[in-house]
């Protein structure tokens, strides 16, 4: 089990700042621990959010619900994934989904606000802080385009393969391990899932890739057809 102390140690917000700095600089900017039971919301679709939060235990997800029922999974989360770093800097704005707990967990919930406000020390690692939030908004952004590149793709292979790329990209490697049953790879993608397993299983055949649950090997480099983009 992942520790509390290790995810804010090892979270991007918090780079080049000395672990024993951290308590002290949550304190200078107001930031607290939350407990979010299984199924409760810590963000709520249409609501403003002028707070932005990292899962420190338990996990979750964001996901977007239309008004005739259908929800879009956008994201899991796991302890260290950030909880709403672009919504919080724009609090006049409601937020376009909701973010809600799996299982029971803990979250620390940071007031943007307070992040951005000058501390009466003026203490350097304030100054770190914030630049690392502007990091953490960016490569935010990042993601999102990659996840609209994703949902924007025609065809079931191409949003397969989108995401399969940003898997390898973020691994490291060929032989990556999906974070996404098919059940939920299928609602990140939009797509049915019995038409996933078949387009999965067309690609094996094609010899593109090859997989046993959730581990899959890529091997369209060889392949004309797919230029992995």
């Amino acid at each position: 089990m992942v520790e509390k102390k290790d995810v804010l140690e090892s979270a991007a917000l918090f780079a080049g700042i000395k672990p024993e700095l951290i308590l002290r600089l949550l304190r200078c900017i107001g930031a607290r621990e939350v407990k979010v039971p299984k199924g409760g919301r810590i963000i709520k679709e249409g609501e403003p959010a002028a707070q932005f939060g990292i899962l420190l235990s338990g996990s979750g997800r964001s996901v977007k619900t239309y008004a005739e029922g259908r929800v879009i999974l956008i994201m899991l989360l796991s302890p260290g994934s950030k909880i709403g770093v672009l919504l919080s800097a724009c609090p006049d704005h409601i937020s376009p989904v909701s973010v809600q707990a799996d299982e029971d967990s803990s979250v620390l919930m940071v007031w943007f606000a307070g992040l951005m406000a000058r501390c009466a020390e003026h203490c350097p690692q304030h100054e770190r802080l914030i630049q690392n939030y502007a990091g953490v908004v960016a490569r935010k952004g990042l993601t999102l385009h990659e996840r609209i590149d994703c949902l924007l793709r025609p065809t079931v292979r191409e949003k397969i393969m989108a995401y399969l790329n940003r898997i390898s990209r973020e691994q490291g490697g060929y032989s990556i391990k999906l974070p996404l049953d098919r059940s939920a790879m299928a609602e990140y993608l939009n797509v049915n899932r019995s038409a996933l397993s078949r387009e999965l299983s067309s690609m094996k055949h094609d010899g593109l890739i090859d997989y046993y649950k959730s581990n899959f090997e890529l091997k369209y480099g060889n392949h004309n057809g797919w230029n992995g983009a």
